[in-house]
């Protein structure tokens, strides 16, 4: 197989979901402080800013349970562009002023966003529509049309939805552009399955593998492991590879092609199901019991290649790896994923030696605990293993991560924003496995200084990853 490899620079990213930025209505937004966060990342020499997926909040407000693989959150909304835009007056955004600091409120934020938004639909429908919205609509229509119809909506609902989707696109294309201009560019993240209730489902049920009643067959999830003892039964239906097939791809290639309209690079989560995937029988309890099956991972890639012409790709190798699995990623030349956290046991597949140059190299990821919260876990042989290679303990550890991976021979090095600011397990993204209590922490503006922004740039030129 030959298979041109998408090409990387050698170069740091941060990570930061778009719900932790500052903001003045209870979330991260596509606002004046995302803005704002580019031009941070943009002095400290940053080329990459990860996200988490940005579609529709599931269940808990996580964004792997999304209701829909295409769509956009409408929380994400700005309602200073849309003032901008002449569609709010200053006086409709002004809100209550608990809501500009602390974790984020999503509650708060969608009971004075909502109506706001809908203030915003009313004044566009007063106005002509533009020639730009046809052509959004017309060129989305594959995934909006259901979106926009979902629980049998009609008339203005149905055109609300549209109204929303059709912001939400013209926000991001903005912010992209303005990133781009700076040398920042957009990963994502792509969950490999999506939801029971989402629209992809209800709206193409001969996807997936449901009985007559529309009812997922078997189910999925993770084997047990060492944290987690009856493994992880996720609930999402798996595909019916058959029918995939049949389609040649069709809804695996539109997909791609919206998630690579919205980001530079994509992160496939759990890529390990391109390859192998774990099934459950409907009515476990856990996820004890499933069995591994296999998944047409090659033609998935050759589908999404031909598609958008390459694959800019990460795959997320985490888990129950293979060699099948690491043999897929090699062959189409996509980097896979080391997490330091996991590197300081002996001959560890995660230490900072390790690292090949065709992967992508974090201290901790959205699932980990921060770098702080990590260390005061670890047992005396681990820690004793960690000041060896690093030199670092105690207060500098989360420091010495960043520096460390800086330092690999990965192509590139991500940092959450949290181990950038020494901040402690409070600040921790998502614990999984838990239903509550996550995706949750949020940044003040004051922590994105100019002295740490000229500390990160000084790091990231000492270890050639300055790309402009």
């Amino acid at each position: 197989m030959d298979v041109e490899p998408f090409f990387f620079p050698r170069a740091a990213g941060v990570l930061l979901p778009l719900s932790a930025l500052p903001s003045r209505h209870g979330l991260g937004d596509l606002g004046p402080e995302a803005y704002r966060f580019v031009d941070w990342l943009q002095s400290a020499g940053v080329t990459w800013w990860q996200m988490l997926p940005v579609g529709p909040l599931g269940p808990g407000n996580s964004p792997y349970a999304s209701s829909s693989a295409f769509a956009g959150e409408p929380l994400y909304l700005s309602l200073e562009r849309l003032v901008d835009d002449g569609l709010l007056a200053p006086g409709d955004i002004s809100a209550p002023r608990e809501m500009r600091s602390g974790n984020v409120k999503y509650g708060a934020a969608r009971r004075f966003k909502e109506p706001a938004l809908d203030v915003a639909f009313q004044a566009w429908k007063r106005k002509r529509r533009n020639a730009e919205y046809q052509r959004f609509v017309a060129a989305e229509a594959h995934w909006l049309d259901a979106w926009a119809s979902r629980d049998g909506r009609e008339g203005d609902d149905e055109l609300f939805e549209r109204f929303l989707q059709f912001q939400f696109q013209r926000q991001w294309d903005a912010l992209r552009s303005y990133a781009a201009e700076r040398n920042v560019r957009l990963i994502g993240d792509a969950p490999i399955f999506v939801g029971r209730d989402s629209v992809d489902v209800t709206s193409q049920p001969g996807l997936f593998r449901l009985d007559d009643d529309g009812n997922p067959t078997v189910l999925t999830g993770c084997p047990p492991d060492a944290m987690n003892a009856d493994g992880q039964l996720w609930g999402h239906p798996h595909y019916d590879w058959e029918a995939h097939r049949a389609d040649n791809y069709r809804w695996w290639r539109a997909r791609m092609r919206r998630q690579l309209e919205l980001f530079d690079v994509v992160r496939i989560d759990h890529f390990i199901g391109f390859r192998n995937a774990w099934e459950v029988q409907a009515g476990e309890e856990t996820a004890q019991h499933g069995v591994w099956a296999h998944t047409p991972g090659e033609e998935i890639l050759d589908a999404i290649r031909e598609e958008m012409g390459g694959l800019p790709l990460i795959a997320e190798d985490l888990g129950s790896v293979t060699h099948e699995v690491l043999a897929l990623r090699d062959a189409y030349g996509l980097p896979g994923m080391r997490v330091l956290q996991w590197g300081f046991s002996s001959n560890s597949f995660h230490s900072p030696h390790a690292a090949p140059q065709n992967s992508i190299v974090y201290p901790a990821t959205h699932d980990n605990d921060t770098c702080v919260g990590w260390w005061r876990g670890l047992d005396a042989h681990q820690k004793k293993r960690f000041r060896t290679l690093t030199g670092g303990e105690g207060k500098t550890v989360a420091s010495t991560m960043c520096r460390t991976a800086l330092a690999t021979s990965a192509h590139t090095a991500i940092l959450q924003l949290q181990d950038l600011l020494g901040l402690g397990r409070a600040t921790r993204t998502n614990t999984p496995g838990t239903a509550t209590g996550n995706w949750v922490w949020r940044v003040s503006r004051a922590d994105l200084t100019a002295a740490r922004a000229r500390r990160l740039r000084e790091l990231i030129d000492a270890t050639d990853r300055l790309t402009a």
